[in-house]
């Protein structure tokens, strides 16, 4: 790497990888490790730079999650965050104890001294705090650089021993100087350059998937998406022709899909790839006939998606490796990783069979996020056009359509989305074309979901009992945190309109406003 690593070690945090990637922006690289991990491990890293998480605990519970205190004795710099603050208070003979006013959301600090990881600071500041224990007294050695209502000590710094805290979120947006806090610790405090970008990445993996596979044969879910077709470029940049990638036409894709991926990626396609289609169509609504249950589902289709791999390894030899495109959001919600609670399981890593006819899984973007995939992805040369392609699930329709799958359903599903997204990118294309820019509530994601309500409904004088489309459309930046798209009225009525008239067995719309959390992007 071109500097760092920059070491965030997690003590449970929901945003702790939130912490890694705002480091990446700033420049620097960045690695995730357990609390759990020996300092001397930790240490051995050789980290340029330290940063302690939030998490759930309180510093003084029996049990709770600490840090050896090797670590502040290093010379290496740390930045403590939240509960991180907390523990480098703890540990360093501060006062630390439960909140008289415990503060969460957005919070007022008084900045005290305007120096080191608060430099260029106004005098008060916007926070975003969720805390119900404080500090109320630093460690030794140490000044008090900020602040609030409900926190005596809402900053420090021993700047003679690198070592610093905050009790807010810098990582997240809602604190608008975070990341600016972020990048003063890196910068000015860690002294570390901002070189670091999406070459980087490629240059890391393509050494790392060499070392790993030697010159043995590799298996790529090639499904057309984004993280797959980058994953696909990045080991065959790595690894050329001991690469073979199958695409697995399960039944489960959006319209037309299938065909569009074999045209880019097929033997007429632009892309020297030993390429596979098997349609499996038939196998997957077989396996999947009259299960409902969401996790059962995924189980369904990701033990099946590896099956139907197994078997094409089969004929194309001896194959140890299996590449897929499992980017570091599904790590996060699958509760891998951390402590992070269970949110969903994903075929490419908590849903897979306990059996598995590979040597090893290789995953080159389990660490990245959306965006990074996609920079990584047009350094490889890969067109805008599949770059910046609709983000989809893993199971597909499979978890788009609520309830049972058949293959009704997905045909129902398809031809909504497809009218959905195609309305969408008409509107967009002409605002831009009338205004030279894209517009403000131009949507991140966007689809069409399949609800297990049916209602009556009119349609030309006689009664239906028809099912209810969803509409999803979000706003997000790194897809761990979104909010509804305020798409124009006037299009989700066309889309209404064209879905109710066009695609048979609908009669109702529905727009979904939630955002995440509470819900997620995806419908199940």
């Amino acid at each position: 790497m071109a500097n760092g690593p920059v070491l965030v070690v997690d003590f449970g945090a929901q945003y702790a990888q939130l912490i890694a990637r705002r480091v990446r922006e700033a420049g620097v690289y960045s690695e995730l490790v357990p609390h759990s991990m020996p300092v001397d491990e930790i240490l051995a890293k050789d980290p340029k730079a330290i940063i302690l998480s939030g998490g759930p605990a309180s510093v003084f519970e029996p049990g709770a999650p600490t840090i050896d205190t090797k670590v502040f004795e290093s010379g290496v710099p740390v930045l403590g965050i939240c509960y991180g603050f907390q523990v480098m208070a703890y540990e360093l003979g501060g006062k630390v104890d439960k909140a008289a006013l415990g503060e969460y959301g957005k919070t007022s600090a008084t900045i005290d001294d305007a120096a080191g990881i608060l430099a260029d600071s106004p005098a008060e500041q916007t926070t975003w705090m969720s805390h119900g224990v404080a500090v109320e007294q630093a460690p030794a050695g140490f000044e008090v650089l900020a602040h609030t209502e409900g926190a005596p000590v809402a900053a420090m710094a021993d700047e003679s021993r690198k070592l610093y805290g905050v009790q807010w979120h810098p990582e997240v947006k809602h604190s608008p100087l975070g990341q600016k806090l972020i990048e003063n610790f890196l910068h000015r405090c860690a002294a570390l350059p901002n070189d670091w970008d999406a070459s980087s990445i490629i240059e890391d993996q393509v050494k790392k998937i060499r070392e790993q596979v030697g010159d043995a044969e590799v298996i790529c879910g090639l499904s057309g998406g984004v993280d797959s077709a980058v994953a696909a470029a990045l080991v065959h940049k790595a690894i050329g022709d001991q690469l073979t990638c199958v695409f697995v036409d399960q039944g489960l894709l959006r319209k037309n899909e299938g065909d569009e991926v074999e045209a880019v990626f097929g033997p007429d396609g632009d892309y020297d790839l030993n390429f596979i289609r098997v349609n499996a169509q038939d196998r997957f609504y077989e396996k999947l006939a009259g299960v409902e249950e969401p996790e059962k589902k995924r189980k369904i289709i990701g033990e099946e998606f590896i099956r139907v791999f197994e078997q094409e390894a089969k004929k194309v030899g001896a194959v140890d490796f299996l590449v897929q495109g499992t980017i570091y959001p599904d790590v996060v919600e699958s509760g891998l990783g951390g402590e992070s609670a269970v949110i969903k399981s994903h075929h490419n890593v908590g849903g897979l069979p306990d059996f598995v006819d590979f040597k090893e899984i290789i995953e080159p973007l389990r660490d990245l996020f959306k965006d990074e995939v996609r920079k990584a992805g047009l350094e490889l040369g890969i067109p805008e056009k599949l770059v910046f392609r609709q983000p989809f699930p893993g199971p597909g329709l499979g978890i788009r359509i609520i309830g049972e799958v058949t293959a009704d359903k997905v045909r129902i599903v398809q031809d909504a989305d497809f009218i959905y997204r195609s309305e969408v990118d008409k509107a967009v294309a002409e605002y831009k074309k009338a205004n030279g820019k894209a517009p403000a509530w131009m949507p991140n994601q966007y689809f069409a979901a399949l609800t297990n309500m049916r209602s009556v409904g009119v349609m030309g004088d006689e009664r239906t009992y028809d099912y209810a489309v969803a509409l999803r459309a979000v706003n997000t930046i790194d897809f761990m945190t979104a909010e509804s798209a305020e798409i124009p009225f006037e299009v989700l009525q066309t889309v209404m309109s064209r879905i109710i008239n066009e695609v048979r067995g609908v009669n109702r719309v529905f727009y979904d406003l939630t955002s995440k959390p509470p819900g997620t992007i995806e419908f199940e």
